[in-house]
């Protein structure tokens, strides 16, 4: 179906150079979305994995280890996508106080993600509605220290800025100019709320996205904060319990097609094309989350049994392998406090643990050394 452009360009006459932005049209597109056999296949394709995915609280005894994990894996992928360095073995040592590997500023930026995903999560618990303000609010605990604490904190853009180039003049793309955002936030917010009309939900969170990032309304973090709407907008919609899908490891895999596809809605009115990937992404991502939860369970289990074939007297290691489950990157001390016994039987625990290759030292110190569960991490890391 012929669209044409999905908004209007406004030449913006600044005496350095001028420039044309781009001011998007109030969703939902007109004419609406051309619904075919293709399409209702994927949704359902995507609402059924989806469901799978939200049935894991039924097979995992401990659902809160499988989040907790999974949000930091996000954290770590979206913020990849803005160009940190730091991975989850960075962040989990930075959360036990160690050295990361990295530059402090990369794995804090994680580590504020972190922190952006589970108040957003509390908020949304306790029954806050999904608006501007909370979504002003989760920028402020994204941007709270680090790279970007400068760039406004949870404060709606009050200058230009662009995607790409030096400069406006030669960006790949330049949202609205200031006097605009709150204009086109207001009609986003609406039609979040289901005015002018009622929409699916994933159908929704898929025009949403492409919105809120031509829209562009931060100085910085947009891009993470358009990705997290997604998840919070499920749980927010009751399509799921608790925030388990994340998209940014498939935009990243399908990077080009993904900046390709937003320009397309932009330009042509691709809306079809657009939901068609991002409805492939949702079906992708909830499969592998849940076969990775099944994994980890499994694996968990396994390496639990084997603990109990070593004999009687394996039960501090036992209380140890549960607490790893949560903590796979640790030292002794940290071990020690957390547990409520002494180095020496943190130590002893361990030399249960390694002839069965449950666990690695992997600093090389002879003080303050840094322990991994090995077997859990490499599930994670896949």
């Amino acid at each position: 179906m012929k669209r044409g452009m999905q908004g209007r360009e406004w030449l913006q006459r600044v005496p350095e150079e001028p420039f044309r932005a781009f001011i998007p049209h109030p969703l939902p597109p007109e004419p609406p979305l051309v619904w075919d056999t293709t399409m209702s296949d994927a949704l359902e394709r995507a609402n059924r994995a989806l469901g799978r995915l939200d049935g894991l609280s039924l097979l995992l005894p401990d659902l809160s280890l499988f989040l907790y994990y999974y949000v930091r894996k996000e954290a770590v992928l979206s913020s990849q996508i803005e160009g940190t360095q730091s991975s989850l073995s960075d962040l989990l040592l930075f959360e036990s106080e160690e050295m990361p590997g990295v530059p402090l500023n990369d794995v804090r930026e994680v580590s504020n993600y972190v922190a952006a995903v589970n108040y957003a999560s509390d908020r949304i618990a306790k029954g806050d509605p999904l608006t501007l303000r909370l979504i002003r609010d989760i920028h402020a605990v994204l941007l709270a220290q680090g790279r970007g604490e400068d760039k406004q904190p949870g404060e709606f853009r009050r200058s230009q800025n662009w995607i790409g180039g030096s400069r406006p003049g030669n960006a790949a793309f330049v949202p609205p100019p200031p006097t605009e955002v709150m204009g086109c936030l207001d009609a986003w917010e609406k039609f979040l709320h289901d005015i002018p009309e009622r929409t699916p939900t994933l159908i929704k969170a898929a025009l949403l996205h492409v919105q809120f990032e031509t829209i562009h309304p931060f100085l910085d973090g947009n891009g993470r904060i358009g990705r997290l709407l997604i998840p919070l907008l499920l749980v927010y919609e009751k399509a799921l319990e608790q925030p388990l899908l994340y998209l940014s490891l498939y935009f990243k895999t399908h990077r080009a097609t993904y900046y390709d596809l937003l320009q397309t809605v932009r330009q042509n009115g691709d809306w079809e094309g657009w939901v068609a990937f991002f409805l492939e992404g949702v079906a992708e991502t909830a499969e592998q989350a849940t076969r990775t939860a099944q994994a980890i369970f499994r694996q968990t289990a396994e390496d639990r049994q084997r603990i109990e074939g070593t004999g009687r007297s394996a039960g501090t290691a036992l209380r140890l392998h549960h607490w790893m489950q949560r903590k796979p990157v640790f030292t002794i001390m940290e071990a020690s406090r957390s547990l409520q016994v002494t180095p020496q039987t943190v130590i002893n625990s361990l030399k249960r643990l390694e002839p069965l290759h449950l666990v690695q030292e992997v600093s090389g110190r002879q003080r303050g050394q840094v322990f991994v569960y090995g077997s859990l991490m490499k599930l994670l890391g896949e």
